[in-house]
């Protein structure tokens, strides 16, 4: 199944926090969006990892996605090395995505940082045909270079490249995140609280969002930063109707 957009990232729910709106969004449009997660957030405090894989079976259905699935990559201990490079590899050969949004490159979490790298170093992995992979079915895939990677924003704040409307699909943005009901607003059960399992946690997702929208005239945004220089065939690519 060929991709228009595939979101990688470290953990589950990462997507929903930082770019499930933007997926939404080009779904809308009839683009083929997916998700691969690098781990399944074994050492998270909250939760399991057999829970979190439900969770975000239901973020994925509720969002309308083509596909999503788990490397199963060790959570805190993935590195950028060969191994685990292979296996981005052949997660993007298989998917063939025009564009890949990626973890943020710097972040509270040490485990967005590495993941960022190691998601940008295997997208151009990915376009040498001298490195081998095989699918599932156990024949040789092609090489594949996805034409941009973004980095979306998480926990810290960096100035963003640009941003994506995603005010229309702001409810189910916030109903994706719900999903994840072993983490967040989860304050009457017996599990530890944690960072983000309060109510202030989930709230600063949408000033976030607001902020960023805000900034362009719109009410919601998600933002992003990019290693390239972005271009464009037209200057009216950069109008917004809101601006």
């Amino acid at each position: 199944m060929k991709l228009d957009i595939l979101a990688i990232a470290a953990h589950p729910d990462d997507v929903e926090l930082s770019c499930a709106g933007t997926l939404m969004v080009h779904a809308l449009q009839g683009m083929k969006v997916g998700i691969v997660d690098l781990t399944r957030g074994e050492l998270g405090t909250r939760g399991t990892p057999e829970g979190r894989l439900l969770e975000a079976a239901d973020a994925c259905r509720l969002m309308g996605l083509e596909v999503r699935e788990n490397l199963g990559l060790a959570d805190g201990f993935f590195q950028n090395t060969r191994e685990d490079q292979l296996a981005v590899i052949s997660a993007i050969r298989k998917f063939r995505p025009e564009i890949v949004l990626a973890n943020a490159v710097d972040d509270r979490h040490p485990d967005h940082g590495r993941a960022a790298k190691l998601i940008a170093d295997s997208c151009f992995l990915a376009g040498l045909r001298k490195i081998e992979t095989k699918g599932e079915d156990g024949q040789p895939q092609q090489a594949w270079r996805p034409k941009q990677v973004f980095h979306f924003l998480q926990d810290r704040y960096h100035e963003p490249d640009f941003v994506v409307d995603i005010t229309p699909v702001i409810d189910k943005k916030v109903e994706a995140i719900k999903c994840f009901k072993t983490q967040f607003l989860a304050q009457k059960d017996n599990e530890p609280q944690t960072y983000i399992s309060s109510p202030e946690f989930f709230d600063s997702v949408l000033y976030r969002a607001k902020m960023l929208g805000k900034m362009v005239g719109v009410a919601y945004a998600e933002g992003y930063t990019s290693a390239k220089m972005i271009g464009v065939r037209s200057l009216k690519d950069l109008i917004s109707e809101n601006t």
